[in-house]
């Protein structure tokens, strides 16, 4: 088996890109990072997520972003909670991507592999450029010329986006065809103390439209009433 390293943040986009890659029996690496979110729960529900998915290993790497703030996830700036908004919305966090990404390829580096998971979608997302094709790509043709292994020519980097093309609802139902279990992920920007999901930020709408698009009941417990 071929190993890989799949980003993992909790979420059941991340959740069902690691299900792909376990199907196509990859030895499966998860990585997730505590970089200083307000929803830091969703690390709990990661590691969660990749036991119930097998992986062979684990890691959570620390890396502070709130040395920059910039963002509503790292700063405190408030969640927006009225719905989607023309533009980029606060809950972008700077390079975030681009920062995961990176520390995956030294990883994959380090393990011999040529392949990343990363569960980014194009279509139903939050409108954040680090989640568009161009941009994997362009990472993609990066990582082939900035590591040891790809300049020797003994790997070829590949990252995998294995959802960029569906909507919510449809990476539910794959999700659920995979054996994802959605009831340990984790999607709120701005859970309570106990965890619950709002219901009312972005990442919760965007959820829940995928949920009702799918013909399905979200599993997971929300504190507010406007779900």
């Amino acid at each position: 088996m071929n190993p890989a390293i799949c980003l993992l943040s909790g979420g059941l986009d991340s959740a069902t890109s690691l299900a792909v890659a376990r199907r196509e029996d990859f030895e499966c690496y998860a990585l997730t990072f505590d970089y200083g979110q307000r929803h830091r729960h969703e690390i709990d529900a990661a590691r969660k997520i990749g036991a119930s998915l097998g992986v062979v290993q684990h890691v959570v790497a620390p890396i502070d972003l709130r040395v920059f703030g910039g963002s509503a996830l790292t700063s405190g700036l408030a969640v927006p909670k009225i719905g989607p908004s023309d533009g980029i919305p606060v809950t972008y966090v700077p390079a975030r991507n681009t920062i995961f990404l990176s520390f995956a390829l030294a990883w994959a580096e380090v393990l011999s592999s040529s392949f990343i998971f990363i569960g980014v979608n194009a279509i139903d997302y939050s409108g954040y450029p680090d989640c568009r094709p161009e941009f994997i790509g362009a990472f993609e043709d990066m990582a082939n010329l900035a590591t040891k292994a790809g300049v020797e020519g003994r790997t070829e980097m590949h990252i995998r986006t294995p959802l960029i093309g569906m909507s919510k609802g449809e990476i539910i139902s794959f999700g659920r065809k995979l054996g994802v279990d959605f009831s340990l992920t984790h999607s709120c920007y701005d859970p309570d103390d106990a965890g619950r999901a709002c219901g009312l930020c972005d990442s919760c709408r965007l959820r829940l439209k995928g949920f009702a698009e799918a013909g399905f009941k979200d599993p997971i417990e929300y504190s507010s009433e406007n779900r």
